[in-house]
């Protein structure tokens, strides 16, 4: 069984989710394994302080999984930090994940989600497209992003 629950973006769990997130972000960019030093820099260049709410995905009662919605206007959010530990994927908890931030940005007065990622993350890709976000000009530039969806969201 999955729960899902915000925590703060500095407790334990989300530290050590949104590291393993900037870890494989880093990697797979580069196409191969880096130093802890490079992770750090990445997560300094993008830190989750802004994220308003952070949900963790619980399996057993270890997290597994973690997003973010940071308000990023008026009425629009935008999605980050989404990621789900390799033993947990293709099991749900992305769309858990995904529909709890809707719910959550939705409960903010928020109407639209954005998000970054990359081309080359094509399960990212999919699964955005699979739960109704669609590609967008770029709004920012940003290094580890050259991809952009949004996602109009319906009264819940």
């Amino acid at each position: 069984m999955v729960t899902i629950r915000a925590v703060p973006v500095d407790a334990p769990d989300a530290v050590a989710l949104i590291r393993s997130y900037m870890t494989e972000v880093v990697d797979r960019y580069h196409r191969r394994p880096m130093p802890a030093s490079t992770v750090d820099g990445a997560l300094a260049d993008e830190p989750a302080d802004d994220v308003a709410v952070l949900l963790v995905a619980y399996r057993a009662g270890e997290p597994v999984g973690c997003a973010g919605l940071r308000v990023a206007g008026p009425h629009t959010g935008e999605l980050t930090k989404v990621y789900v530990a390799p033993p947990a994927r293709r099991s749900g908890v992305a769309r858990r994940l995904l529909a709890s931030v809707e719910e959550a940005a939705r409960e903010r007065g928020l109407r639209r989600l954005r998000l970054d990622t990359r081309t080359d993350l094509i399960e990212a890709r999919a699964l955005y497209a699979a739960v109704g976000f669609r590609e967008v000009p770029a709004w920012k530039q940003a290094p580890f992003a050259d991809c952009f969806f949004a996602k109009d969201l319906l009264p819940g």
